[in-house]
């Protein structure tokens, strides 16, 4: 029964942690939250076939899924000190999006 309040403290911390807004304010998962909910199916699907326990391998699946996202998680945004998002393309040409949203590169 200790369990229990461990495991419903880190499911609220990582549902609270996992979601992001974007400047236009839709919400969505960030690369750990996907990240550790595939890595979570997956280890569940590979502990339930080799005969082992789904919850640890959904655990250890998670863990290791968060880790991926969070290192592969928007490798093109940067922001500005005054909290401005940019983004870089494939170029390396620098632009934003304006309030239609539209991407619109910056003139350098």
């Amino acid at each position: 029964m200790t369990r229990l309040p461990l495991l419903l403290a880190a499911t609220a911390a990582l549902a609270t942690s996992a979601c992001t807004t974007d400047q236009y304010g839709n919400q969505r998962l960030n690369g750990a939250g996907r990240g550790a909910a595939i890595g979570a199916g997956g280890g569940a699907l590979i502990g339930a076939l080799t005969g082992g326990n789904p919850l640890v391998g959904a655990a250890i699946g998670a863990a290791a899924g968060s880790v991926v996202g969070i290192v592969s998680d928007d490798r093109h945004r940067y922001e500005d000190r005054d909290g401005r998002r940019y983004y870089y393309n494939d170029d390396n040409r620098r632009y934003h999006y304006d309030d239609r949203r539209r991407q619109v590169y910056d003139p350098y």
